[in-house]
């Protein structure tokens, strides 16, 4: 096969999920501002760092996924492009080890930048190893952890917790309360966005033995599960606004009215392939949450 087109990359990097790492951290950051101490150059590198980290996890997923035989033509998403024919698995592989190895060096850089002792290097080092291992092992591996319902842990805590957590941290150098608060509504909008993907593909991966979160527990209760996993995004919102900055209130309420219409949407359609548009759309409400959040976090006096 000649080298694969950029589009065949493209599609395999799933770009309906980039907005992920830009709204995780766009909410660091905002705090970050919030306290007096951004630092653009930071904010750079945190942007091209998670970047890279969802694409690499995006082929890692294709990559065990195909591996495993769990893509099949019955799938409902779209197409791969090792499905398609655009990619060989050999390619897929080289694939997968440049974004390793990107994604390594633009961490590398970040805390190189913005490291201030020798604490901060290690511990940043190792959440870097961790992250780029979580990116893989999901589903590549004897037992990815991914095809055991852990999926949305992982999710919650490395583009949730960590990321805005971190992205904090290596701008003003120290860890508050309030930024929890924020970070685990990121957390519970990424693992909506997951959730999103699972609940399409759960008859396939039924059928896979992948057994995801929304396999184990039944679409039903997985409809259930992502309203919960919107409404707490808010309430943690909403709590942060009450106790921290009351004007953002409004704001958290157009949020809410927003979630609440794509929840009610997921909740209603019964249909997988009804879902098939809202992995996109619940990954642009996810931006567009943690943006205008940010933005009020800014704005409002």
């Amino acid at each position: 096969m000649a080298n694969p087109t950029f589009k065949a990359w493209f599609s395999t990097a799933r770009p309906k999920t980039l907005p992920l790492a830009v709204a995780i951290i766009l909410t660091g950051s905002a705090l970050a501002q919030w306290n007096g101490k951004f630092n653009a150059a930071i904010t750079v590198l945190c942007l091209l760092t998670a970047t890279l980290l969802q694409i690499l996890s995006n082929f890692a997923n294709d990559y065990g996924d195909h591996q495993k035989g769990s893509d099949t033509a019955e799938r409902i998403g779209p197409l791969r492009g090792i499905q398609q024919g655009d990619l060989t698995f050999a390619q897929l592989r080289k694939g997968l080890i440049t974004a390793v190895i990107a994604s390594f060096l633009s961490g590398a850089s970040l805390i190189a930048l913005a490291y201030e002792n020798v604490n901060d290097l290690i511990a940043f080092g190792i959440l870097g190893v961790l992250a780029i291992l979580a990116a893989i092992t999901y589903t590549v591996g004897k037992k990815p952890y991914g095809y055991l319902g852990l999926g949305d842990i992982s999710v919650f805590l490395f583009f949730g917790l960590l990321a805005v957590c971190g992205t904090y941290y290596l701008q003003t150098h120290s860890l508050s309360a309030d930024i929890f608060l924020p970070a685990a509504a990121c957390g519970f909008l990424s693992t909506a966005v997951l959730n999103i993907n699972n609940l399409r593909d759960i008859e396939q991966d039924k059928k896979a033995g992948k057994n995801t979160l929304i396999v184990r527990i039944g679409a039903e209760n997985g409809r259930k599960y992502h309203c919960i996993l919107l409404a707490s995004a808010v309430i943690c919102y909403a709590i942060f606004a009450i106790q921290y900055k009351p004007q953002l209130l409004f704001i958290i309420a157009l949020i809410a009215v927003l979630l609440a219409k794509h929840a009610h949407f997921v909740y209603v359609h019964k249909d997988p392939i009804a879902l098939r548009p809202m992995l996109g759309k619940m990954s642009m409400l996810a931006l567009f949450s943690t943006a205008l959040f940010s933005l009020g976090l800014l704005i409002l006096a």
